[in-house]
């Protein structure tokens, strides 16, 4: 007799994902065929064992019925291939012996009628109390992780947040125990169906022919044999449920002895993984109920290949939420909830923020997506390039001991000294390649805020009579820019972050620093950037609020050194600023050097390139016939300014605020 093929996975008991919900949805729907088919074969068997005086009619009924066993169809019906040729047998028996006497009615409802009834009774009746609480449970625990989900940050009480986790577990561990009886009386249930269509027909065969001996002779050594292996194929059965059993007790016991802690939210002690391509999980989504409304609903996502996917309960597959092919992935605060991120599309018309139920699935989720948007995927070993790329940021900030300001009074030793690396007119390269030392000083505090300049940290602890701004700003040259300028492109950027650094003649300090930021961003999960309007003059660069249109920064042409696009990532872009110490009262006062590293929505070259025609023009000036030369080479506008680039959402400024629309 084959073994029993389809049973449910007691390990996936607690984990209770929509696949095991979906394969659960089988059972029951083989348990309720198998519910009516067992009150049909019953009343069959009542009218059989009742109906003394139509035995023919209602043998012939019986007959029939146990044919239609294989047209039920069962969804896990595989398997029953013997069970089936066996019932197809009795009928033929059945409709053999279809002349049995009437006295036989005692006899059937010892051996055929009680057996089914028993069956159905016990059984069954086992199958839909146990629905009924898994069910009840399962109710419980939603309702308890809504609580949880609701539980706030900013106002976090460790009693109510004691009282909700102990609410959870308890639910958890309701549900789970539940789920195990409900799935291994749904496994049991495999192994007594086919008894239970057996077993009565076996004493219904046997009480005819024991007390009947009319015909024996013709049919006595046939059924002797096939009753024998109808026995032995029954006793076959009980033995795998009996040994099916005891494997199901012992497996529910060692899945109930785990720690509280499984049960917990919040309560991981594995530590984060930041190399996984794939993940999948339980999150809560924030849809738009209204116009000023939202709700949160409780699905369960994975991904696959380069797409998030969604598979709500119930459904036999999941379907494509967001590419996450270049996406971009941040932490985000979000209606005082806990474990909150955003998700966002290259083109940022799709978003959506999704909550995780505990930290470390917080980070992994992001760093997962992270790993997508990158599209390792697609190479021919993505789990050795994931690691590789998170080994290789932990090294890039390895020199990097603190991200704290430096003590009161403590002075920076490893500051550009004068007579190390000087700017020489014009040239961008070196005789040799620099160590990462020589462009930036170990221990290197990074600012990923836009409100404090990175040379800050550096002007903090000097002493002195005179301090200057290091973005280029003093009090008497702070005026906005003048409306003639000949030169004016708009690109919409993002601030990454900036760092004091040894030199500003060389692009590899812009390549270092733009490895040791984004290095430390994806070490210590800062996801969060603000967008701004990077406006390229032919006198200054200005950094502007796209809303308020606020200038935030603005920085002199002169003072800008170097600047340099990423060479494999095209939208990433710096430049190194120079400043002036006065602390040591020279009359020069000594260079320092600052570099900033934005991304842009287009390539990171368009800006360089504007950068550089604004030295052009600003170089122009000095000369009219170099300017009247340059202006005759380049396109201009209708108001007389460079038709640098061709915008690609906006046409380019005339200078008006309400103009600063750029080609990002």
């Amino acid at each position: 007799m084959p073994a029993v093929h389809h049973k449910l996975l007691l390990e996936d008991a607690l984990q209770d994902s929509p696949q095991t919900r979906s394969l659960l949805s089988v059972f029951e729907e083989d348990a309720g065929m198998l519910t009516d088919y067992t009150n049909q074969l019953l009343q069959s068997m009542q009218r059989v064992y009742g109906a003394q005086s139509e035995m023919g009619l209602a043998t012939e009924q019986l007959s029939r019925q146990l044919i239609d066993y294989e047209k039920k169809n069962f969804a896990l019906g595989k398997g029953d291939e013997e069970v089936v040729l066996t019932l197809k047998s009795f009928a033929k028996t059945v409709g053999e012996l279809n002349s049995l006497h009437s006295e036989l009615a005692h006899q059937m409802a010892d051996s055929m009628v009680f057996p089914l009834i028993q069956f159905r009774e016990k059984d069954l009746t086992e199958i839909s109390t146990l629905k009924e609480i898994f069910s009840i449970a399962t109710d419980e625990h939603e309702a308890a992780m809504v609580k949880y989900s609701r539980l706030p940050k900013k106002k976090e009480n460790e009693k109510v947040k004691s009282d909700l986790v102990k609410e959870v577990a308890y639910t958890r561990r309701k549900q789970h125990s539940a789920s195990l009886q409900y799935y291994c009386a749904l496994n049991a249930l495999q192994y007594r169906k086919r008894v239970a269509m057996l077993e009565p027909m076996l004493g219904y065969t046997q009480a005819q022919i024991r007390f009947f001996k009319k015909g024996i002779e013709l049919v006595s050594k046939k059924m002797d044999n096939f009753l024998s292996s109808v026995s032995n194929m029954t006793q076959n059965i009980q033995a795998q449920l009996d040994s099916e059993a005891e494997g199901m007790r012992a497996a529910q016991r060692e899945l109930l002895s785990v720690e509280d802690t499984v049960y917990m939210p919040d309560m991981d002690t594995e530590p984060v993984n930041r190399t996984l391509i794939q993940k999948a999980g339980y999150l809560n989504i924030r849809n738009k109920t209204g116009l000023v409304t939202t709700a949160w609903d409780r699905l369960y996502f994975f991904t696959q290949g380069g797409n998030l996917m969604c598979q709500p309960r119930g459904a036999v597959a999941g379907g494509m939420v967001l590419d996450l092919d270049n996406s971009s992935v941040m932490a985000v605060e979000c209606e005082d909830r806990r474990y909150c991120f955003q998700i966002t599309s290259p083109s940022g018309k799709t978003s959506m923020i999704l909550q995780a139920e505990s930290k470390r699935e917080y980070e992994e989720w992001i760093c997962t997506v992270n790993n997508i948007s990158r599209q390792i995927y697609l190479t021919d070993n993505p789990e050795a390039v994931a690691i590789r790329l998170n080994k290789s940021a932990i090294q890039a900030v390895t020199p990097i001991t603190s991200f704290e300001k430096r003590p009161e009074g403590e002075a920076n030793p490893d500051r550009a000294k004068p007579g190390g690396v000087h700017i020489t007119g014009g040239s961008q390269k070196t005789e040799a390649a620099p160590e990462a030392e020589d462009l930036i000083a170990p221990g290197t505090p990074i600012q990923f805020d836009i409100m404090l300049p990175a040379s800050e940290f550096l002007d903090q602890n000097r002493g002195g009579a005179r301090r200057t701004n290091p973005f280029g700003e003093t009090d008497d040259d702070c005026s906005t820019e003048s409306d003639d300028s000949l030169l004016q492109q708009v690109f919409a950027v993002r601030f990454q972050g900036s760092m004091a650094v040894r030199c500003g003649n060389n692009q590899e300090v812009i390549y270092e620093a733009m490895r040791q930021v984004l290095a430390a961003r994806a070490i210590h999960n800062i996801f969060r950037t603000t967008e701004s309007h990077l406006m390229v003059t032919s006198s200054s660069l200005r950094l502007i609020d796209p809303q308020t249109q606020v200038t935030r920064i603005s920085f002199q042409l002169g003072e800008v050194t170097q600047f340099a696009a990423h060479q494999e990532n095209g939208r990433l872009m710096g430049f190194v600023v120079e400043d002036r110490d006065w602390s040591d009262e020279d009359e020069e006062g000594e260079p320092s050097f600052s570099t900033f590293v934005f991304e842009s929505n287009t390539e990171g070259e368009k800006i360089c390139y504007t950068i550089s025609l604004a030295k052009d023009i600003a170089e122009a000036k000095k000369d009219p016939d170099a300017l009247a030369q340059l202006l005759k080479n380049m396109p201009l506008t209708n108001d007389g300014k460079f038709l640098l680039l061709e915008p690609e959402t906006g046409d380019t400024t005339n200078g008006a605020e309400e103009d600063l629309e750029s080609e990002a």
